[in-house]
C-alpha cells in the first residue's frame, strides 16, 4: 500500500499577532529547517538556525511533550506537516512562530525520557535514545516509504498572512481544556494529497495537524485517493470522511469519534437519560416546548412543560442535556420594550347650501290647501291640510309651485303675498348655509414588548339589530331578532421589532370606520370602513407619519318647476337647489421609543 504522499499547509494559524522578523534582519535569527534523524542506539532531533538565538526547553506531561522555544528567531522555512510516523518515541512534531521573536518546537512523546541537547553554531540537536533504527524525517523534503515515490516532493507553502495570528496559539501545548468554540471558516486551512492511504493513517494525519484528540471506530478499513487544496481542515475532514461513508461526532469534552452513523446511534441509545428542569424567566414554557423538541436526541428525548413554575422538564442523554439546556436559555431572553405614542388626528368638515321658492295661487272658491291654510266658511276652523277644496262650477284656477320641497331649520324664510284680481298669489323663499366641524385628536400611548402586537381603539360600539325572517316567534307571531356590536372608529394595530442597529421595524394596520344610517329603516345600518397596511423602519424617537386615509363626498341636489327652473338667471326663482359636500381627513402619526434594551439594560 502507498502512504501518504504529500501533506503541505495553506495556512497556518499558530502565529503570533505581531509580524515576525525579516529575514533580511541582521540582528534576528532565523529556524530554517527541522528533522528528525537515526543514530546508534538514538533518534536526533534537530533545528537548523541561522543567527544568534537561544533556546529554552521545558517538558509536559498528560500527554507528555517536549517543548523548545528558540528566542530570538523567526520562522524561515515552509511549515511541513508531519507524517504522522513514530520515530524514536516521538509521535509527532509541531512547530509555528508563537510570538514575534520565538518560534515554538512541540514533540509529541510516546512517553516521558530523558534527552539531551546539544548547541552548535548552526543548529540545535536534540538526543533521545531509541532501540530500533528509523527512516528520517525532514520538514525540507517529506521523505517517501515506499521507493516509487522518492521522486516526489511536498507542495510550496505560502507564508500565512498576519490576519491570522494568535487564533490558536494554545494548540502547540495542548492541555485538558476544551478549546473555544470557532467557526469552520476560522480554522487552518490545509493542502494535502493521498494515494490509495488508509483510512487510519489519514484520521491520524488530520488529529496531528489539527491538535484534537480523534478516535476512530472498531473494524474500520478503506483507502483513501483525494486532493484538497486549501480548505478548512474541518470541512476537508467532513468530506473525506462521507467518501468512507463515515461520520463525525464531537463528545463532551472535544474527543471526536468517527464511525459509522449505524454504529454512533447505537452508542447513543446505549448512553443513560437524565431530566433536568430549566425554568424559563421571560418567555413562555409552552411556547418554548415545540422549539426544544425539534432538537431531541430521536426516539429517547422528551420534552414537558409545567405552566405552573414555568418551566421546561427536559429528558435527554446525559450528553446532550448540558446543551440542550443552554440552547433553552439562549432562547429565554429579556426583550426590549417599546413605548409608541400615537396621535390620531380626525377632521370631518360638512358645508351644506340650499335654496329654494315656493308657490300658491288660489281663490276663495278654489286652492290647494298644502302651503297657506284657509278657513271653511260654514265651521269658521282652518281646513286640514290633507283637504283640497276645488270649485268645479266657474272660471276659477289654483296651483302649487314646489310644494313638497323643504328645507328642514332654514336660517331664512321670505314670505311674499300679492292679491291679483280675484286670485291670491303667495311666494315662501327658504335658504340655509351651514358648516359642520368636527376636529378629534387622540394621542394614546402604549407599551409592548418587542415582537409583540399592540392595538389602539379610538371609537365606538353600535348595536346592530338582526332580524331572522325564516323565524317566528313570540305571541304575535314576529321574526326573532338578536343584538350583535359593531366596533367603528379609529382602529391602529402595530407589532414593532428591535433591529440590531437600534431602529425599530414596525407592521402597521390602520383602519378608520363609520356608522351611516339608511333611509330605509327596514335596512338599518351601512358601515364605511377605510384601511392600510404597511410596514415601517424607523428610527428611536423618529415620528412616521401615515396618511392616504382621506374622504370627500360632494351631493347636489336640484328640484323644480318643468322648463321655468332651467332658465337661465332666473331659473333659480322655480326651483330648489341642494350643494352638501363632507370631508373626512385622517392622520396618524406613530412615535416608537425604546424605553428597555432587555438584557443589554441589566
Amino acid at each position: 500500500m502507498k502512504r501518504l504522499l504529500g501533506v503541505t499547509l495553506a495556512a497556518v494559524a499558530l502565529i503570533a499577532t505581531a509580524s515576525p522578523a525579516r529575514a533580511d534582519d541582521p540582528h534576528g535569527g532565523e529556524v530554517t529547517a527541522v528533522s528528525l534523524r537515526s543514530a546508534p542506539g538514538r533518534a536526533d532531533f534537530v533545528v537548523n538556525i541561522r543567527g544568534a538565538v537561544d533556546v529554552q526547553d521545558f517538558l509536559l506531561d498528560s500527554p507528555a511533550r517536549l517543548v523548545l522555544d528558540v528566542k530570538g528567531a523567526h520562522l524561515g522555512a515552509t511549515a511541513t506537516l508531519y507524517d504522522g510516523v513514530s520515530r524514536g518515541g516521538i509521535r509527532n512534531v509541531r512547530y509555528s512562530q508563537f510570538r514575534p521573536d520565538v518560534v515554538r518546537i512541540v514533540l509529541d512523546l510516546e512517553s516521558a525520557k530523558p534527552y539531551k541537547i546539544d548547541r552548535t553554531d548552526g543548529s540545535i540537536r536534540v538526543s533521545f535514545g531509541a532501540e530500533k533504527a528509523f527512516a528520517a524525517w525532514t520538514s525540507l523534503a517529506a521523505a517517501p516509504a515506499d521507493d516509487d515515490l522518492a521522486d516526489a516532493q511536498p507542495a510550496p507553502l505560502a507564508r500565512p498572512a498576519p490576519a491570522a495570528a494568535a487564533s490558536r496559539p494554545e494548540v502547540l501545548v495542548a492541555t485538558s481544556r476544551p478549546q473555544p468554540v470557532r467557526s469552520a471558516l476560522d480554522e487552518p486551512r490545509i493542502t494535502v494529497t493521498w494515494d490509495k492511504a488508509s483510512v487510519a493513517d489519514v484520521v491520524a494525519g488530520f488529529a496531528s495537524f489539527s491538535g484534537r484528540t480523534i478516535i476512530l471506530g472498531k473494524d474500520i478499513k478503506g483507502e483513501v485517493t483525494a486532493e484538497i487544496k486549501n480548505q478548512p481542515w474541518p470541512q476537508a475532514f467532513q468530506a473525506i470522511l462521507a467518501t468512507q461513508g463515515l461520520t463525525a461526532q464531537e463528545m463532551p469534552g472535544g474527543i471526536i469519534r468517527v464511525d459509522a452513523p449505524s454504529v454512533l446511534a447505537a452508542l447513543d441509545s446505549l448512553e443513560p437519560l437524565e431530566t433536568n428542569v430549566v425554568r424559563v424567566n421571560y418567555a413562555n414554557a409552552g411556547s418554548l416546548a415545540k422549539t426544544v423538541e425539534s432538537i431531541l436526541t430521536k426516539n429517547r428525548g422528551r420534552v414537558v412543560a409545567d405552566t405552573g413554575s414555568n418551566a421546561l422538564i427536559v429528558t435527554d442523554t446525559k450528553s446532550r442535556i448540558g446543551s440542550i439546556a443552554d440552547f433553552i436559555r439562549g432562547l429565554d431572553v429579556r426583550t426590549p420594550q417599546i413605548s409608541i405614542q400615537a396621535k390620531i388626528i380626525l377632521v370631518d368638515r360638512t358645508d351644506i347650501e340650499q335654496l329654494g321658492v315656493r308657490y300658491d295661487l288660489g281663490s276663495q272658491n278654489q286652492f290647494f290647501n298644502q302651503l297657506v291654510q284657509r278657513t271653511d266658511p260654514s265651521t269658521g276652523k282652518p281646513f286640514d291640510k290633507t283637504v283640497d277644496v276645488v270649485n268645479l262650477g266657474g272660471n276659477s284656477l289654483s296651483a302649487v309651485g314646489n310644494a313638497s320641497s323643504t328645507i328642514t331649520g332654514s336660517a331664512l324664510d321670505l314670505i311674499f303675498s300679492t292679491a291679483i284680481g280675484g286670485f291670491s298669489v303667495t311666494s315662501f323663499l327658504s335658504a340655509l348655509e351651514r358648516v359642520d366641524l368636527s376636529d378629534v385628536q387622540a394621542e394614546p400611548v402604549i407599551s409592548t414588548l418587542d415582537n409583540r402586537q399592540a392595538d389602539i381603539l379610538v371609537g365606538e360600539e353600535t348595536p346592530v339589530r338582526i332580524i331572522d325572517a325564516s323565524s317566528q316567534g313570540g305571541t304575535n307571531g314576529a321574526p326573532r331578532a338578536t343584538v350583535q356590536f359593531k366596533e367603528t372608529g379609529i382602529r391602529l394595530t402595530v407589532t414593532p421589532h428591535v433591529t440590531n442597529n437600534r431602529q425599530i421595524l414596525m407592521q402597521l394596520h390602520t383602519e378608520r370606520s363609520a356608522v351611516q344610517i339608511l333611509q330605509q329603516a327596514d335596512l338599518g345600518y351601512n358601515f364605511q370602513k377605510q384601511s392600510a397596511d404597511n410596514q415601517l423602519l424607523v428610527d428611536d424617537g423618529e415620528t412616521a407619519v401615515i396618511g392616504g386615509l382621506t374622504v370627500t363626498q360632494v351631493t347636489k341636489t336640484k328640484t323644480g318647476i318643468p322648463l321655468l327652473s332651467a332658465l337661465p338667471i332666473v331659473g333659480k326663482l322655480f326651483s330648489f337647489s341642494s350643494d352638501t359636500e363632507n370631508r373626512r381627513d385622517l392622520v396618524i402619526l406613530v412615535t416608537p421609543r425604546i424605553i428597555d434594551d432587555g438584557d443589554a439594560a441589566r
